[in-house]
């Protein structure tokens, strides 16, 4: 079970959540491989290199190899956990992914670091506003997005115990706190973490807490703002999508991610599917491609800041 945190400050790292609970999980675990593109230092993973001398493999900027030398781990019953930054981690080796991961049936665990305004001043390579869209594709494949640090811990020891191509996306950094220590959580299942009756946000990632802050300020303007954490993108949470939008005026998605077939096509596709006689606006990226800022300038040049958001969503009420 989640409890909502009660504060709204910074946590820890989303990268050392990431360290702190794949070391964990390799105590326990002497299956459990962890590779890194050259991103030690950037990803903390240089600590589980420390710990676990033989089961850490430097690939080098090679990610595509990354891939395939997890696919081979995996076919000797290895557990091979990688990592590098998101459009490294899906765009640059999809095929990869999909034929020598999905396809062959091995099982890949990815840590895709910096999605979306986060990549900062690393700029518009480096930048993957498309990093869910190309796992989705993969038959199988289980993606989710990090709210905060507590979620990522959760995360990784959760996928230690899944097969398949498991993807989690998150900043490097620390983000707002949204869950109180210990809380867990479910795959496939959305939190709901706001109760309304005329509005509904469905967020993932850090998002998540904007668009609780956006709930809130709403609020005083008179507004009834429901909030659910859709952290898991598939398998989606049909079921709640269909109970919790059924009665709503408005449906608003939020992602840090394009809007085109990450959160809000998901969520489109169900509503459309269904026939939910309810009015959807997708809050994402559109038609746009990264480039170079400060992770707080970038989310407010693409819209996905908190005051951005709401006067959006202003917009549209």
């Amino acid at each position: 079970m989640f409890k909502l945190s009660n504060n709204n400050e910074l946590g820890k790292e989303l990268r050392m959540a990431v360290v702190d609970s794949l070391k964990e999980v390799m105590e326990s675990d002497d299956s459990v491989v962890a590779l890194d593109a050259d991103l030690g230092a950037a990803s903390g993973w240089s600590k589980i290199k420390e710990n676990f001398p033989d089961r850490f493999i430097n690939v080098g900027i090679s990610e595509a190899n990354m891939v395939g030398l997890s696919a081979g781990l995996s076919l000797t019953n290895h557990k091979p956990f990688i990592h590098t930054f998101s459009p490294f981690a899906t765009r640059r080796v999809f095929d990869q992914l999909y034929i020598s991961g999905g396809y062959s049936k091995n099982n890949i665990t990815i840590y895709g670091s910096d999605p979306g305004f986060t990549a900062g001043p690393n700029g518009g390579t480096h930048t993957s506003f498309e990093d869910m869209a190309l796992v989705r594709m993969i038959p199988g494949s289980t993606i989710c997005d990090a709210a905060d640090a507590v979620q990522m811990e959760w995360l990784i020891k959760e996928y230690a115990k899944k097969d398949g191509i498991n993807y989690v996306r998150g900043n490097r950094k620390a983000v707002r706190t949204v869950y109180e220590e210990g809380s867990t959580f479910e795959i496939g299942k959305g939190n709901l973490i706001r109760e309304g009756k005329d509005i509904l946000f469905i967020a993932t990632g850090q998002l998540v807490s904007d668009a609780l802050i956006v709930a809130k300020e709403l609020e005083e303007d008179g507004y009834n703002v429901e909030v659910i954490d859709m952290f898991t993108i598939k398998p989606l949470d049909i079921n709640m999508i269909l109970e919790r939008t059924k009665d709503k005026e408005k449906v608003f998605t939020i992602e840090n991610h394009s809007i085109n077939n990450g959160l809000g096509s998901s969520v489109a596709e169900i509503i459309a599917e269904n026939n939910i006689p309810v009015k959807l606006h997708r809050i994402g990226v559109n038609e746009r491609f990264g480039q170079v800022g400060t992770p707080d300038f970038l989310q407010r040049e693409f819209g996905l800041d908190s005051e951005s958001i709401k006067q959006n969503i202003l917009n549209h009420l």
